[in-house]
C-alpha cells in the first residue's frame, strides 16, 4: 500500500519484525489467520512499500519495514490479503477498458474499500491512508462505487496486481510457489466461515467483512437467468415426449404399397402458470417474474394460446383462470393454498405438460408428484422450500 513519505532502501529485511506483524494480525483477527498465512514473503527493493500478486506473493520493501511500527505493519498485513480475500484483480478484470488502463486510481478505490473496515476496527494503519473519508466519500461502499466518486486528482498507489490485476515491473523474476485459483477460493470459504463463527460466538465484524462473508457462503445468483434456465429445461423435457400421427404419413409409405405408415411429431408443449395472489406478494417482484416467463415462452415459440394463466384467489381458495399475465391483481388477504391452482390447472381439458408457480412459498405443496414438470418460482426474503421433486428458483430484490 502507499503511504505519504517515501523510505530509504535498507541492506537488509528486518524478518523477525515483519513477521511479529504478522502474528499480530493473526492474533487479533483470527479468523484472517489462515489467509495471512498463506502468503509468501518476496524480499523486493523495487516495491514501494507492500504489495501483493495475483499467486498471492507478497512483496516486501525492506526500509518500508524498517520505518514502520508492528502495529502498522499489522494493520498493512491485513490490508494486503484484503485485495486478495475481495478478489480486486478479478474484479477488476470485468471493470471497463479505460478504468482497467488507469489501474492506480483503481487501486486508491479499492484501498477505501478496505481501509474504512480496518480503521472502524480499531487497527492501526501508516500515515497517508487512503479512506473514503479523506475524499468527502460515505463509508461501507465497494470500490466499484468508489471509482465513479473519486475527484479526478487522488494521486496514487500501487498494490500490485493482486489488486488492480495489472503485472507490476517488481513482480518480475519468476518467483515460484504461491497460491492457485483453487486453493485461492477454498481460502475465502474458510476464512468466511472463520468470519461466520466469529460473529456468532463475539458478535461483532466489520461492515463489510460481513457483507463479504455473506457473499461469499451465500452467493448472489442472477434470478432472471435461473429461472429463465428452469423453464427452458422443463419444455426441453416436455417438447421432447413424441408421439405418432397420421395426419402426415411417414415418407416410408411409399417403399410399401398398399401400406400407410404414421410420422412421428413432436408437439409443442402447453404451460399453465398458476399465481399466489396473497397480500404477502410483491408487486414489482410479481410483475418481474411474470415478465420474464413471458418472455421465455415467447422465445421458444410458445404461442399465447398454448398458454393458460390461473390466479389462486387468498380469500376463497379457488383459482380463476384469467385470458392473460397482465390481468393478475393482488388480491390481499393470506393463506393461500397453491394446491388448488395446480389442480385447476391439471384438470383442464387441455392439460398443460409445464406448470410453473409464482408463491411466496407459504402454502401446502401436492403430496406426490404429477405428470407435468412444476417449476417454483419462489418471492420474497425466506420462503420455505418446496418439496424436492418440484424444482425451485427464489426471486430475489
Amino acid at each position: 500500500m502507499e503511504t505519504a513519505e517515501t523510505v530509504e532502501e535498507s541492506p537488509r529485511l528486518d524478518r523477525t519484525k515483519l513477521l511479529a506483524a504478522r502474528y499480530r494480525a493473526a492474533k487479533d483477527r483470527p479468523y484472517l489467520a489462515s489467509a495471512l498465512y498463506s502468503l509468501t514473503v518476496v524480499e523486493s527493493r523495487r516495491v514501494p512499500t507492500m504489495g501483493v500478486d495475483r499467486r498471492w506473493r507478497c512483496y516486501v520493501s525492506p526500509g518500508f519495514v524498517a520505518a514502520t511500527t508492528v502495529p502498522e505493519l499489522a494493520g498493512v498485513w491485513i490490508h494486503e490479503v484484503s485485495h486478495l480475500l475481495r478478489d480486486h484483480h478479478g474484479r477488476s478484470d470485468r471493470l471497463p477498458a479505460a478504468d482497467q488502463r488507469d489501474h492506480l486510481r483503481v487501486n486508491i478505490a479499492q484501498d477505501c474499500e478496505i481501509n474504512d473496515d480496518i480503521l472502524s476496527d480499531g487497527l492501526e494503519l501508516p500515515g497517508g491512508t487512503m479512506s473514503p473519508g479523506r475524499f468527502g466519500m460515505p463509508d461501507g461502499l465497494m470500490f466499484e462505487a468508489y471509482l465513479r466518486l473519486l475527484p479526478e486528482e487522488v494521486g496514487s498507489a500501487d498494490c500490485g496486481s493482486g489488486a488492480h490485476g495489472v503485472e507490476r515491473p517488481w513482480e518480475e523474476g519468476g518467483h515460484g510457489g504461491g497460491v492457485g485459483d483453487v486453493e485461492a477460493d477454498a481460502l475465502r470459504r474458510a476464512t468466511a466461515e472463520a468470519m461466520r463463527s466469529h460473529r456468532r460466538a463475539r458478535g461483532s465484524l466489520p461492515g463489510g467483512w460481513q457483507r463479504w462473508a455473506e457473499e461469499i457462503l451465500q452467493p448472489t445468483v442472477d434470478w432472471r437467468r435461473v429461472l429463465a434456465g428452469a423453464v427452458r429445461e422443463a419444455l426441453a423435457w416436455a417438447g421432447g415426449a413424441v408421439d405418432y400421427t397420421y395426419s402426415r404419413p411417414s415418407r416410408r409409405s411409399g417403399a410399401l404399397r398398399g401400406v400407410v405408415l404414421p410420422s412421428l411429431r413432436r408437439p409443442m408443449p402447453r404451460v399453465a402458470v398458476v399465481v399466489d395472489t396473497s397480500g404477502s406478494m410483491g408487486d414489482d417482484d410479481l410483475a418481474a417474474a411474470l415478465a420474464e416467463i413471458s418472455g421465455v415462452l415467447k422465445e421458444v415459440g410458445v404461442g399465447r394460446e398454448r398458454v393458460s394463466v390461473l390466479a389462486c384467489d387468498a380469500d376463497v381458495q379457488a383459482a380463476r383462470r384469467v385470458t392473460s399475465a397482465d390481468q393478475v391483481e393482488l388480491l390481499g388477504g393470506g393463506g393461500t393454498d397453491m394446491r388448488v391452482g395446480i389442480e385447476a390447472a391439471l384438470r383442464a381439458p387441455q392439460r398443460p405438460q409445464v406448470v410453473v408457480v409464482l408463491t411466496d412459498g407459504y402454502t401446502p405443496w401436492p403430496a406426490e408428484p404429477s405428470s407435468a414438470r412444476v417449476v417454483a418460482a419462489l418471492i420474497g426474503d425466506a420462503p420455505p422450500e418446496p418439496p424436492p421433486w418440484i424444482e425451485s428458483v427464489r426471486v430475489t430484490r
